[in-house]
Protein backbone atom coordinates (compact mmCIF):
# COMPACT_ATOMS: atom_id res chain seq x y z
CA UNK A 1 0.00 0.00 0.00
CA UNK A 2 1.10 3.58 -0.62
CA UNK A 3 0.63 6.43 1.04
CA UNK A 4 1.92 10.18 0.82
CA UNK A 5 2.54 12.89 3.32
CA UNK A 6 1.87 16.76 3.39
CA UNK A 7 1.36 19.59 5.42
CA UNK A 8 -0.70 22.28 6.16
CA UNK A 9 0.91 25.68 6.15
CA UNK A 10 -1.50 26.59 9.15
CA UNK A 11 1.51 25.66 11.53
CA UNK A 12 3.13 28.94 9.60
CA UNK A 13 0.63 31.25 9.07
CA UNK A 14 -2.85 31.05 10.64
CA UNK A 15 -5.82 32.59 9.38
CA UNK A 16 -8.09 33.16 11.93
CA UNK A 17 -5.09 34.08 14.59
CA UNK A 18 -2.93 36.84 13.09
CA UNK A 19 -0.84 36.66 16.22
CA UNK A 20 -0.12 33.00 15.59
CA UNK A 21 1.86 33.14 12.46
CA UNK A 22 5.39 32.63 11.78
CA UNK A 23 6.84 35.68 9.45
CA UNK A 24 8.14 33.35 6.34
CA UNK A 25 7.91 33.62 3.25
CA UNK A 26 5.67 30.79 0.94
CA UNK A 27 9.17 29.44 -0.24
CA UNK A 28 10.74 29.10 3.06
CA UNK A 29 7.29 27.59 4.34
CA UNK A 30 7.38 24.89 1.50
CA UNK A 31 11.34 24.65 2.10
CA UNK A 32 10.91 23.56 5.57
CA UNK A 33 7.82 21.74 5.01
CA UNK A 34 10.05 19.57 2.09
CA UNK A 35 13.27 19.29 4.21
CA UNK A 36 11.24 17.42 6.69
CA UNK A 37 10.16 14.72 4.57
CA UNK A 38 6.46 16.12 3.40
CA UNK A 39 6.15 16.31 -0.08
CA UNK A 40 2.98 17.50 -0.46
CA UNK A 41 1.57 20.91 0.73
CA UNK A 42 -2.23 22.06 0.92
CA UNK A 43 -2.83 26.09 0.01
CA UNK A 44 -2.80 28.58 2.46
CA UNK A 45 -3.52 32.52 2.19
CA UNK A 46 0.23 33.08 0.45
CA UNK A 47 0.20 31.22 -1.82
CA UNK A 48 -0.27 32.55 -5.35
CA UNK A 49 -3.54 31.79 -7.38
CA UNK A 50 -2.58 31.84 -10.90
CA UNK A 51 -1.12 28.45 -11.74
CA UNK A 52 1.78 29.80 -14.29
CA UNK A 53 3.22 31.68 -10.92
CA UNK A 54 2.50 28.76 -8.41
CA UNK A 55 4.05 25.74 -10.63
CA UNK A 56 7.45 27.07 -10.75
CA UNK A 57 7.06 27.78 -6.91
CA UNK A 58 5.91 24.19 -6.40
CA UNK A 59 8.07 22.63 -9.03
CA UNK A 60 11.88 24.90 -7.34
CA UNK A 61 10.58 23.21 -3.75
CA UNK A 62 9.62 19.69 -4.34
CA UNK A 63 6.53 19.52 -3.54
CA UNK A 64 3.00 18.83 -5.00
CA UNK A 65 -0.06 20.88 -3.95
CA UNK A 66 -2.10 18.11 -1.95
CA UNK A 67 -5.56 19.81 -1.28
CA UNK A 68 -6.81 23.34 0.27
CA UNK A 69 -9.92 24.56 2.00
CA UNK A 70 -12.68 26.36 0.54
CA UNK A 71 -15.43 28.03 2.86
CA UNK A 72 -19.41 26.67 1.85
CA UNK A 73 -22.31 27.91 2.92
CA UNK A 74 -24.45 25.40 1.79
CA UNK A 75 -26.04 25.28 5.02
CA UNK A 76 -27.70 28.62 4.30
CA UNK A 77 -27.09 29.47 0.49
CA UNK A 78 -28.09 28.25 -2.90
CA UNK A 79 -25.74 25.81 -5.23
CA UNK A 80 -25.34 28.76 -7.25
CA UNK A 81 -23.47 31.31 -5.06
CA UNK A 82 -21.43 28.24 -4.42
CA UNK A 83 -20.86 26.78 -7.77
CA UNK A 84 -19.75 30.57 -8.75
CA UNK A 85 -17.03 31.20 -5.87
CA UNK A 86 -15.82 27.43 -6.57
CA UNK A 87 -15.37 27.83 -9.86
CA UNK A 88 -12.31 29.29 -9.93
CA UNK A 89 -10.51 27.35 -7.07
CA UNK A 90 -11.48 24.34 -9.29
CA UNK A 91 -9.67 25.24 -12.75
CA UNK A 92 -6.66 26.43 -10.32
CA UNK A 93 -6.26 22.60 -8.48
CA UNK A 94 -7.02 20.85 -11.82
CA UNK A 95 -3.82 23.15 -13.81
CA UNK A 96 -1.52 22.24 -10.68
CA UNK A 97 -3.25 18.84 -10.89
CA UNK A 98 -4.06 18.60 -7.20
CA UNK A 99 -5.97 15.52 -6.02
CA UNK A 100 -9.28 16.80 -4.27
CA UNK A 101 -10.67 20.09 -2.41
CA UNK A 102 -11.77 20.51 1.11
CA UNK A 103 -15.13 21.48 1.45
CA UNK A 104 -15.38 23.26 5.08
CA UNK A 105 -18.79 24.44 6.38
CA UNK A 106 -18.81 28.15 7.36
CA UNK A 107 -22.16 28.74 7.39
CA UNK A 108 -23.49 29.27 10.95
CA UNK A 109 -20.25 28.22 12.21
CA UNK A 110 -18.64 29.93 15.24
CA UNK A 111 -15.09 28.40 14.23
CA UNK A 112 -13.91 31.66 13.23
CA UNK A 113 -15.64 34.09 16.09
CA UNK A 114 -13.38 34.27 19.39
CA UNK A 115 -16.66 36.16 21.01
CA UNK A 116 -18.86 33.12 20.70
CA UNK A 117 -17.95 30.33 23.62
CA UNK A 118 -17.97 26.40 21.71
CA UNK A 119 -21.29 25.79 24.12
CA UNK A 120 -22.88 28.08 21.53
CA UNK A 121 -22.23 25.89 18.01
CA UNK A 122 -24.65 25.40 15.59
CA UNK A 123 -27.00 23.00 15.66
CA UNK A 124 -29.42 21.22 12.75
CA UNK A 125 -32.55 19.75 13.23
CA UNK A 126 -33.22 16.30 11.56
CA UNK A 127 -34.89 17.66 8.69
CA UNK A 128 -32.45 20.29 8.21
CA UNK A 129 -29.58 17.13 8.64
CA UNK A 130 -31.65 15.66 5.33
CA UNK A 131 -31.50 18.85 3.23
CA UNK A 132 -28.32 19.70 4.03
CA UNK A 133 -26.75 16.03 3.18
CA UNK A 134 -28.72 16.44 -0.06
CA UNK A 135 -27.71 19.62 -0.98
CA UNK A 136 -24.30 18.93 -0.25
CA UNK A 137 -24.08 15.73 -2.42
CA UNK A 138 -25.40 17.30 -5.26
CA UNK A 139 -22.47 20.23 -4.98
CA UNK A 140 -19.98 17.27 -4.43
CA UNK A 141 -21.51 15.54 -7.79
CA UNK A 142 -21.28 19.13 -9.86
CA UNK A 143 -17.30 19.15 -8.65
CA UNK A 144 -16.73 15.80 -9.50
CA UNK A 145 -18.16 16.31 -13.11
CA UNK A 146 -16.22 19.18 -13.29
CA UNK A 147 -13.36 17.34 -12.68
CA UNK A 148 -12.15 18.03 -9.31
CA UNK A 149 -13.59 15.69 -6.23
CA UNK A 150 -14.18 17.36 -3.01
CA UNK A 151 -13.61 16.18 0.25
CA UNK A 152 -15.99 17.05 3.17
CA UNK A 153 -14.49 18.43 6.69
CA UNK A 154 -16.26 17.97 9.47
CA UNK A 155 -14.91 20.63 12.34
CA UNK A 156 -15.46 21.97 15.50
CA UNK A 157 -17.84 24.79 15.75
CA UNK A 158 -19.48 23.71 12.57
CA UNK A 159 -22.91 22.04 11.99
CA UNK A 160 -21.22 19.12 11.85
CA UNK A 161 -18.74 18.42 14.61
CA UNK A 162 -19.78 15.29 16.56
CA UNK A 163 -19.62 11.40 15.55
CA UNK A 164 -23.44 11.44 15.71
CA UNK A 165 -23.53 14.66 13.20
CA UNK A 166 -21.03 12.70 11.15
CA UNK A 167 -23.31 9.92 11.13
CA UNK A 168 -26.06 11.98 10.40
CA UNK A 169 -24.52 14.01 7.81
CA UNK A 170 -22.97 10.75 6.08
CA UNK A 171 -26.97 8.66 6.31
CA UNK A 172 -28.09 11.41 4.64
CA UNK A 173 -25.54 12.80 1.86
CA UNK A 174 -24.22 9.94 -1.25
CA UNK A 175 -21.16 8.92 -2.32
CA UNK A 176 -21.26 11.90 -4.59
CA UNK A 177 -19.66 13.72 -1.92
CA UNK A 178 -16.58 11.50 -0.28
CA UNK A 179 -15.23 12.51 3.40
CA UNK A 180 -12.28 14.00 4.97
CA UNK A 181 -11.77 12.13 8.03
CA UNK A 182 -10.04 14.20 10.61
CA UNK A 183 -8.46 12.41 13.67
CA UNK A 184 -8.07 15.85 15.96
CA UNK A 185 -11.16 17.79 15.09
CA UNK A 186 -13.06 13.84 16.08
CA UNK A 187 -11.21 13.31 18.87
CA UNK A 188 -11.70 17.13 20.05
CA UNK A 189 -15.76 16.62 19.89
CA UNK A 190 -15.48 13.99 22.01
CA UNK A 191 -15.70 11.07 18.86
CA UNK A 192 -14.38 7.98 19.05
CA UNK A 193 -11.67 8.24 15.87
CA UNK A 194 -11.22 4.21 14.80
CA UNK A 195 -15.40 4.08 15.59
CA UNK A 196 -15.70 6.42 12.73
CA UNK A 197 -12.84 4.69 10.37
CA UNK A 198 -14.76 1.93 10.77
CA UNK A 199 -18.29 3.67 10.03
CA UNK A 200 -17.17 5.90 7.22
CA UNK A 201 -14.00 4.23 5.37
CA UNK A 202 -15.94 3.12 1.78
CA UNK A 203 -16.09 7.34 1.82
CA UNK A 204 -12.96 8.40 3.01
CA UNK A 205 -10.65 10.18 0.30
CA UNK A 206 -8.51 12.20 2.39
CA UNK A 207 -7.10 12.50 5.88
CA UNK A 208 -5.82 15.08 8.38
CA UNK A 209 -3.53 13.79 11.18
CA UNK A 210 -4.25 16.39 13.35
CA UNK A 211 -3.23 15.51 16.96
CA UNK A 212 -4.44 16.65 20.36
CA UNK A 213 -3.67 18.04 23.67
CA UNK A 214 -6.30 16.55 25.53
CA UNK A 215 -5.40 17.64 28.83
CA UNK A 216 -6.09 21.65 27.20
CA UNK A 217 -8.74 20.43 25.84
CA UNK A 218 -10.29 19.22 29.32
CA UNK A 219 -9.60 22.03 31.03
CA UNK A 220 -11.52 24.12 28.36
CA UNK A 221 -14.87 26.03 29.54
CA UNK A 222 -16.47 25.46 26.88
CA UNK A 223 -19.85 27.97 27.68
CA UNK A 224 -16.93 30.61 28.16
CA UNK A 225 -14.35 29.96 25.22
CA UNK A 226 -13.91 29.53 22.00
CA UNK A 227 -12.88 27.19 18.88
CA UNK A 228 -10.12 29.99 18.68
CA UNK A 229 -9.33 30.48 22.12
CA UNK A 230 -8.62 26.29 22.11
CA UNK A 231 -6.15 26.86 19.30
CA UNK A 232 -4.55 29.68 21.23
CA UNK A 233 -4.10 27.68 24.32
CA UNK A 234 -2.43 24.58 22.45
CA UNK A 235 -5.66 22.57 21.67
CA UNK A 236 -3.74 21.34 18.47
CA UNK A 237 -0.03 19.67 17.95
CA UNK A 238 1.49 17.00 15.43
CA UNK A 239 1.54 13.37 15.57
CA UNK A 240 3.83 12.06 18.11
CA UNK A 241 3.54 15.08 20.38
CA UNK A 242 -0.20 14.53 21.55
CA UNK A 243 -2.30 12.17 23.11
CA UNK A 244 -3.64 10.48 20.24
CA UNK A 245 -2.31 6.90 19.32
CA UNK A 246 -1.72 7.26 15.54
CA UNK A 247 -0.19 4.01 15.44
CA UNK A 248 -3.87 2.14 15.84
CA UNK A 249 -5.23 5.00 13.65
CA UNK A 250 -2.50 4.31 10.72
CA UNK A 251 -3.36 0.92 11.16
CA UNK A 252 -7.37 0.75 10.99
CA UNK A 253 -6.64 3.15 7.72
CA UNK A 254 -4.15 0.26 6.36
CA UNK A 255 -6.62 -2.43 7.01
CA UNK A 256 -9.22 -1.23 5.18
CA UNK A 257 -6.99 -0.24 1.99
CA UNK A 258 -6.82 3.37 2.50
CA UNK A 259 -4.02 4.58 -0.23
CA UNK A 260 -3.45 8.76 -0.17
CA UNK A 261 -2.69 11.63 1.60
CA UNK A 262 -2.16 11.70 5.41
CA UNK A 263 -1.46 15.31 6.00
CA UNK A 264 -0.67 16.98 9.05
CA UNK A 265 -2.71 19.76 10.28
CA UNK A 266 -1.60 21.36 13.30
CA UNK A 267 -1.92 25.39 13.88
CA UNK A 268 -0.04 26.54 17.05
CA UNK A 269 2.16 28.93 18.46
CA UNK A 270 4.84 29.10 16.51
CA UNK A 271 7.61 30.70 18.81
CA UNK A 272 6.33 28.08 21.56
CA UNK A 273 6.10 25.31 18.67
CA UNK A 274 8.75 26.16 15.47
CA UNK A 275 7.02 24.51 12.83
CA UNK A 276 10.07 23.23 11.09
CA UNK A 277 10.71 21.27 14.51
CA UNK A 278 6.96 20.00 14.77
CA UNK A 279 7.40 18.80 10.75
CA UNK A 280 10.33 16.77 11.46
CA UNK A 281 8.61 15.52 14.88
CA UNK A 282 5.52 14.59 13.21
CA UNK A 283 7.17 13.55 10.20
CA UNK A 284 9.07 11.19 12.41
CA UNK A 285 6.11 9.64 14.03
CA UNK A 286 4.11 9.24 10.94
CA UNK A 287 7.09 7.52 9.45
CA UNK A 288 7.26 5.23 12.00
CA UNK A 289 3.76 3.98 12.20
CA UNK A 290 3.26 4.43 8.53
CA UNK A 291 6.12 1.40 8.33
CA UNK A 292 4.62 -0.68 11.07
CA UNK A 293 1.13 -0.91 9.42
CA UNK A 294 2.76 -2.16 5.95
CA UNK A 295 2.49 1.46 4.22
CA UNK A 296 5.58 2.30 1.45
CA UNK A 297 5.55 6.38 2.04
CA UNK A 298 5.84 8.12 -1.32
CA UNK A 299 9.36 10.14 -1.56
CA UNK A 300 8.70 11.65 -5.56
CA UNK A 301 7.70 15.53 -4.84
CA UNK A 302 7.28 17.76 -7.81
CA UNK A 303 6.32 15.17 -10.64
CA UNK A 304 9.47 14.53 -12.60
Amino acid sequence: MKAKLGMSPIAWWNDDLVELSDDVSLEECLRQSRSAGFTGMEMGRRFPNDPRVMLPILKEADVTLCGGWFSGTLVDEDLAKNKDRIQPMIDLFKAVDAPCIVYGEVGRSIQGDRSKPLATKPKLSDDEMKAYGRRVTEFGEWCAEQGMPLSYHHHMAAVVETELELDAFMRNSGEGIPLLLDAGHLAFAGGDVLRAIDNHHKRINHVHVKDVRMGVIDGLDRTKQSFLDAVALGAFTVPGDGSLDFGAIVQRFADYGYEGWFVVEAEQDPKKNPPLKMAQLGHKELMRVMTAAGYTVETQGFPA
